[in-house]
């Protein structure tokens, strides 16, 4: 099945660099799936490996494109804090570099270092827990693809004044960059602690929506994702996504 996805940021982006980061698979891929003319931009193949996203189209990947990237692996991996999530910025540690021998729970071969294992999703240098690293294309479009309706939950804790009024707003309410956010379920779990439940990932969002309501995130950490949960995977450490588990993700 292909894969279809709208650009939705500011500024024109590579093509490769907007896969990249989006999680579909790794820039190399993508300049590989390109050259063999298996990418296209509102109906119109991709020819030029430089080509830019403008914002507002429509990338695609065929039918031949998603099933050589559903050919990969999985990991699931319980991100510490001071690590970031895609490509790293200088002096950044990326969370791959967690994929060791001796960070593996359970069975399984460690991939090479070679093998290319971008984000499914980001989850922030200051924020921690269930992370997943992927080169299955397919599990890349159940998770962020734009079509997914799998929902991710947060537990949250706060300082500020946590009122029901600011509970209501976080809820249903509030728009990021211009656009109105998809209501979202929010509950108080304890005196400064919340659990979110998103169905869609602005950048930032959950710092961003409780600065608009004077509540300040001090620790952020990622529980769910789907069927998926973190669960008693230690932090700092992973493990390969089972075959239940990606029939879950994907449907």
């Amino acid at each position: 099945m292909a894969f279809s996805k709208t650009y939705d940021g500011d500024e024109p982006v590579r093509i490769n660099k907007w896969l990249g980061q989006s999680g579909v698979c790794s820039r190399r891929e993508a300049d590989a799936l390109i050259a063999d003319g298996l990418v296209s931009v509102d109906g119109e193949v991709v020819a030029d490996a430089g080509r830019k996203l403008e914002p507002g189209q429509t990338l695609t990947l065929s039918d031949r494109a998603t099933a050589q990237l559903a050919e990969g692996v999985t990991i699931v991996m319980h991100k510490p804090l001071g690590y970031v999530s895609g490509q790293p910025e200088p002096n950044k540690l990326p969370a791959v570099r967690l994929v060791t021998d001796n960070n593996r729970v359970g069975e399984g071969v460690t991939p090479a270092d070679e093998v290319s294992l971008p984000p499914i999703g980001r989850l922030d240098e200051d924020s921690r827990g269930l992370l997943l690293l992927s080169s299955d294309g397919v599990v890349a479009k159940a998770v962020i693809g734009p079509e997914s309706d799998l929902d991710k939950e947060y537990l949250v804790r706060v300082t500020g004044d946590i009122t029901e009024k600011k509970l209501k707003i976080l809820r249903h309410g509030l728009m990021l960059d211009g656009r109105q956010l998809k209501p979202a379920y929010v509950s108080r779990m304890e005196s400064f602690r919340l659990k979110f439940i998103l169905r869609e990932g602005r950048n930032r969002q959950i710092r961003r929506m409780c600065e608009m309501v004077d509540l300040e995130v001090v620790d952020l950490i990622r529980v769910r994702i789907g069927p998926l949960k973190l669960d008693n995977l230690p932090e700092g450490k992973w493990r390969m996504l089972t075959p239940e588990e990606r029939t879950a993700l994907v449907g």
